[in-house]
């Protein structure tokens, strides 16, 4: 037996470790073992008895819950086997919230705190009521260009474009009594970022990782963001290469449409809109990296989203919008459909990585193809890029991380973004100074809050 995300080892018993039971009532539940050192050594307990009669009483008198307490003994020493069962609604720590994850307990502070508060009541972010937004909110082009779409597509009769934007909106299930949901404004505001901060995309061209050559933020509703980006990418970002079938010239781009496409709408769909992050694209003449902030759903690894299975999409809601504009098939084919694309254009599928707080995507071109129109590809050290690797990016993901894990440390956020704890520092700073972010507390114990 060792210590992992349903084990966990205390020497001697702390009141404290009442965090630790909440972190597993919060997540799957756990064991928590009062008597073996980090080893697994058993070191026993000279008050066991008491012990006994006392951790499930302050259980019950501060987190409102039971759990079984089970006295064990090896080799004439005693431990205890503190079992405790996940619950289905969030319980607290006089206030604090924590989380098992792994084998650690994190305490959840802004936006995680809130994904986990919504999944305990069964919501999903893009389901939360927004009650600044109403139908008069709405953009007049982007309930033109879904009911077009919708049309277009046959997934929606005719009759939808006649239909009011009350009608349309109750029927993607976007409305409730409080008034219309957090999709909504996605979907239908023509500047989402007053609703959700980072609801854009950027794009960039860089010749290497440290020089990018210009860029362009896209913004407007998702269904918008989606086209204007498609039309910037091939007209002002992308280059083509010429062939000839027999004395007919023929252009094709280095990667393929439809796989792009689709890349981009999963980046959109699946987005982790709580991190307040733009998806970003990075551009180069040998390749294409798309990102965007969230992690994988629980319990499911990337392995298991690029299999047979994939996970339902983050917002539930946006997807189904998507789906009904025809923009995307059905869930859980984006990924099948980007490798056959890639194929019948004769390049490799596109690489995934689930670092960085994100899924990002590298699509690299057919050297043959680079040869064509007098490029040589670039040599790598990795086939994984950074993308859009200025200062502001930088600041994204530290945001990211931060929010993600209040108390992050120096080192995890150097590891994590690849840096020396010297530039981790001087980033730090920088946020600090621009009153991006603020520490409270001792340098270790304490944690980060993000201002703006």
């Amino acid at each position: 037996m060792k210590e992992s995300q349903h084990i966990e080892w205390k020497e001697s018993w702390r009141d404290e470790y009442l965090k630790w039971i909440c972190g597993f009532t919060n997540a799957d539940g756990g064991t928590l073992v009062i008597g073996r050192n980090d080893k697994g050594v058993v070191t026993g307990l000279k008050n066991a008895a008491k012990l006994l009669k006392d951790i499930p009483n302050k259980v019950r008198d501060i987190l409102g819950i039971m759990v079984d307490v089970n006295l064990r003994e090896k080799d004439g020493k005693e431990t205890l086997e503190i079992v405790v069962e996940p619950y289905p609604s969030p319980i607290s720590y006089k206030g604090e919230y924590h989380y098992r994850s792994g084998s650690t307990k994190q305490e959840l502070k802004g936006a995680a705190l809130e994904r986990f508060l919504l999944k305990k009541r069964g919501r999903n972010w893009d389901d939360a009521p927004e009650p600044s937004f109403s139908p008069r909110s709405c953009s007049a082009e982007a309930l033109r260009l879904f009911k077009q779409r919708a049309v277009d597509s046959g997934r929606m009769g005719r009759a939808v474009l006649r239909d009011s934007r009350e009608v349309v909106l109750a029927n993607l299930e976007l409305t409730e009594r409080h008034g219309l949901k957090r999709a909504a404004c996605l979907l239908f505001s023509d500047r989402p970022e007053q609703y959700v901060s980072g609801a854009w995309i950027k794009i960039g061209f860089f010749v290497t990782d440290d020089d990018l050559r210009y860029q362009d933020e896209v913004h407007g509703s998702l269904f918008e963001q989606v086209e204007k980006t498609l039309d910037l990418l091939h007209t002002k970002y992308l280059k083509a290469y010429i062939t000839y079938q027999g004395l007919q010239r023929r252009e094709a781009f280095l990667f393929p449409d439809a796989a792009l496409r689709e890349a981009l709408l999963n980046a959109v769909v699946h987005k982790d809109y709580s991190s307040s992050i733009p998806i970003q694209i990075s551009v180069y003449d040998d390749r294409i990296v798309i990102w965007n902030p969230g992690d994988l759903p629980e319990n499911w690894t990337l392995e298991k989203l690029l299999g047979k299975h994939p996970s339902l999409p983050f917002n539930p809601l946006i997807a189904n919008a998507f789906f009904r504009a025809g923009y995307i098939e059905s869930w859980g084919r984006g990924i099948e459909k980007i490798h056959r694309e890639c194929r019948e254009l004769g390049i490799d599928p596109p690489v995934y990585d689930f670092g960085m707080s994100g899924l990002m995507l590298t699509f690299f071109a057919n050297p043959e193809h680079l040869q064509t129109i007098g490029l040589k590809p670039k040599e790598s050290t990795t086939p994984i890029t950074t993308p859009i690797t200025t200062p502001i990016t930088t600041h994204d993901r530290l945001l990211s991380l931060i929010s993600a894990k209040p108390d992050i440390s120096q080192q995890e956020l150097a590891d994590a973004l690849e840096l020396t704890r010297d530039g981790i520092k001087y980033h730090l700073n920088k946020m600090k100074r621009d009153g991006t972010i603020r520490h409270v507390g001792p340098s270790r114990g304490g944690h980060w809050e993000v201002l703006k």
